[in-house]
């Protein structure tokens, strides 16, 4: 079984409050693609997890990946052994607001339902998900949806137009509780979106009186941002130029994915990216 784990992009975050428990409550437009890592499950005796690609080895020193977790409570809630060597291919960088490690765990939930014939549906997956990470039940759908709560309560997106979408990683991971952490007191009220858009340009207006709420403690703490979104900002074509999650990825719109890509190779080399269009749109 392989299982596409597409990046996650944040098109705007609000923080709208926060729980007596601590968890920020967020109110967030999630689209997926075009990058994205690659999960496999294959029948074994026991349950071991195999690293590769290029962001691979920065993963080897975990002693127990989400990936695995997700296994986990899968099989302790569908009552089944859990036995299956995954192999994840990583692609996407770590710790950088796309979602990755969520995107992962969601792959192996889908690849193990399949694998081990539990048969849940898309609704029961994101159950087990949730308690694992607030992003991992948006990821489990993989399609643009709108999240609410702590991630849990999840909504119909808007109709979206085709577009591009180019991500910029300048190499630098932000561990989402310090971005936090850094966050200036006050919240923003839930955006109001309209049912549809009929264009990339028109959606990037709407979306421009939006924010990421995240963003300026991100730069406070990781100012190469500021310069990757005003790179971004300046390529011929950008429609809206933001950062997704808590950083330090940040993404370009354009009118189409054949923008976002000749756009892509005017950024410096030294920075990861890629283009393309949205994942999982049409499902």
């Amino acid at each position: 079984m392989i299982e596409a784990a597409p990046a996650k992009v944040n098109l705007y975050l609000h923080v709208t409050g926060r729980r007596a428990d601590g968890y920020h409550l967020l109110d967030s437009l999630a689209v997926f693609g075009p990058a994205m890592d690659t999960v496999q499950a294959a029948a074994a005796g026991d349950l071991s997890l195999a690293l590769d690609g290029v962001f691979g080895a920065a993963l080897q020193a975990e002693p127990d990946n989400l990936v695995l977790r997700a296994a986990r409570a899968l099989a302790a809630q569908a009552g089944v052994p859990a036995r299956a060597a995954l192999c994840l291919t990583k692609r996407l960088p770590v710790a950088s607001g796309i979602g990755g490690g969520s995107a992962d765990a969601a792959a192996a939930l889908r690849a193990l339902n399949a694998l081990w014939g539990c048969k849940l549906d898309e609704a029961a997956l994101a159950g087990i998900a949730a308690p694992l990470g607030a992003d991992i039940p948006v990821c489990v759908a993989s399609r643009p949806m709108r999240m609410q709560g702590v991630g849990e309560v999840l909504l119909p997106a808007p109709r979206l137009p085709d577009c591009g979408l180019l991500l910029v990683n300048p190499g630098v991971a932000l561990p989402t509780p310090a971005v936090f952490k850094a966050r200036a007191p006050g919240f923003t009220p839930a955006a109001a979106l309209p049912e549809a858009w009929a264009d990339a340009a028109g959606m990037a207006r709407d979306l421009a009186a939006l924010r990421n709420d995240l963003e300026p403690p991100a730069i406070q703490l990781c100012p190469v941002v500021a310069e990757v979104l005003a790179a971004l900002a300046a390529l011929p074509g950008c429609l809206l130029a933001r950062m997704s999650g808590s950083g330090a990825t940040c993404f370009g719109l354009f009118a189409d994915p054949a923008a976002g890509r000749a756009a892509a190779a005017l950024l410096p080399g030294a920075w990861w990216r890629d283009a393309g269009g949205l994942y999982g749109a049409g499902a």
